[in-house]
Order: structure tokens, then C-alpha cells, then sequence
């Protein structure tokens, strides 16, 4: 294939930025969008050209940060799946593709398509996770008895990578659905309740500090995400605010 690339060009925090575009040709359909990428700087290193910064890592879908907006849907067309994870299968020969990084207030641009999405690990910190005593009296995780159903919806929060296309993707650059995953895998479980009121408190503070939007319910996230988190996360996560404020 070839295709017409129009990419956010920036070279640090206070740069203006600009679209630039960028010609690219003989792309195989069986290329990943990160190794199209790779194509094209090995040709801009060619040129002594400044290669295009972008964020990547594992390449599996797992760490979450190949994050790009790409024609205007964050991680691309397809669904359930991580830019690294996107194929060119799913554009046409002559396609003009535009790429950009996340657009958020708290996601400030570090270079190109390269964000500072340090804000999520600082809610993290603030509660997302469980004080553990590992002095040699640690209860046996088995012996504690779980639902089923409980423990399924644990581990389907505990599915969120953190990438932040559902800030991308809020009309609000709402981070709810984050912090709702990171709360409920927890909240569902009886080792996260002893630290329930602290850890939603917390990372909801720290959620509201950091920048983020409020949820107005559009649902773009729950589509966008490639992990398919739930909206029903976010409830969870207002519930147990409303209780722990009371």
C-alpha cells in the first residue's frame, strides 16, 4: 500500500506544533501500524530527518503505551486492540491516515506523539492498592473463599493497562473509567476492603487534582478501550465514594 501520513510534529511542551505530512509506499497489509511507523523513520533517518517520537514498549497489548489517535479514534478503527496491536489490513491503498498523541490537559505533550501520562501513576499511588503484612504471617490468598462472580469482575477490572484512551476519547478528558477499574478490582474483594474508604477518597482527590473532566456518560471510553472495561465500573466507583463520604 501507500499512504499519505499527517502527523502531529511538536518538539517539546512549550513547541506550537503543527501536522506534518509524510509519504510512505509499499506497505504490506500484514505490517502492524508500530512497524508502518518504524518504516518510515528508518527512511527519515535515512534523510538525517529528526525521527518521530513515539511511545512503545512489550508490542503485545499489554504495557499500554503505544497510545496514538489515529483518524480521530484513539488506538485506531479497530476494536478491542492496542495501536501495537492495529493492523494495516484495516486501511486501503491511498488512504490518508492522520496520527496524533492523546489530547488531554493532564496528558501534556512531551515530544511528537509522546505524552506525560505520569498523572495515572500518581492516582495510583494515592490508593490502588493493598497494605500487605509479608512478615511471614501472610494469609494463604486460597483460603480465603471468593464468589465466582465476584472474583470474575475483579479480574475484569484488573484488566485495565492504564493507556488512557478513555481520557482520549472523553469529550470531558474524564479519567473515571481508570480510577472505576483500579477502584473496583478491589472493592470487589475482602482483602481491599479493609482500605476501602481511604483508597476511593484518595484516588478520586487525586483524580480531580491531576486535571481530569468529570463523566457525563457518553460511554466513548467503555468503545474505545481496548480492554473493554465496563462502564459499570464507573457506578461501582461512585458508590463506594458516596458511602465512604457518608
Amino acid at each position: 500500500m501507500n499512504l499519505t501520513l499527517k502527523i502531529w510534529r511538536q518538539s517539546g511542551p512549550n513547541d506550537k506544533g503543527r501536522m506534518v505530512e509524510y509519504k510512505v509506499t509499499d506497505i504490506s497489509e500484514h505490517m502492524s501500524f508500530l512497524e508502518m511507523m518504524d518504516v518510515l523513520n528508518e527512511s527519515l533517518v535515512a534523510k538525517n530527518d529528526d525521527p518521530i517520537a513515539f511511545d512503545h514498549d512489550c508490542r503485545e497489548g499489554i504495557c499500554g503505551t503505544c497510545s496514538l489517535h489515529i483518524n480521530g479514534e484513539p488506538h485506531g478503527p479497530d476494536r478491542g486492540v492496542t495501536t501495537c496491536q492495529l493492523h494495516m489490513r484495516m486501511f486501503n491503498d491511498g488512504d490518508t491516515i492522520y496520527i496524533e498523541p492523546w489530547r488531554a490537559k493532564a496528558f501534556p505533550v512531551i515530544k511528537d506523539l509522546v505524552v506525560d501520562r505520569t498523572a495515572f501513576e500518581r492516582i495510583q499511588q494515592a490508593g490502588a492498592y493493598i497494605s500487605v503484612n509479608t512478615s511471614g504471617n501472610t494469609q494463604d490468598a486460597n483460603a480465603i473463599p471468593i464468589p465466582k462472580y465476584d472474583a470474575d469482575l475483579s479480574m475484569d477490572a484488573a484488566a485495565c493497562i492504564g493507556c488512557g484512551a478513555c481520557v482520549a476519547s472523553c469529550k470531558n478528558s474524564s479519567a473515571m473509567l481508570f480510577v472505576g477499574a483500579k477502584v473496583s478490582q478491589f472493592a470487589l474483594l475482602p482483602q481491599g476492603r479493609i482500605e476501602a474508604r481511604e483508597r476511593v477518597l484518595n484516588m478520586v482527590k487525586q483524580m480531580d487534582e491531576e486535571g481530569f473532566g468529570n463523566c457525563t456518560n457518553t460511554g466513548a471510553c467503555e468503545i474505545e478501550c481496548p480492554k473493554n472495561i465496563s462502564l459499570e465500573n464507573i457506578a461501582r466507583m461512585n458508590r463506594e465514594f458516596l458511602k465512604a463520604s457518608i
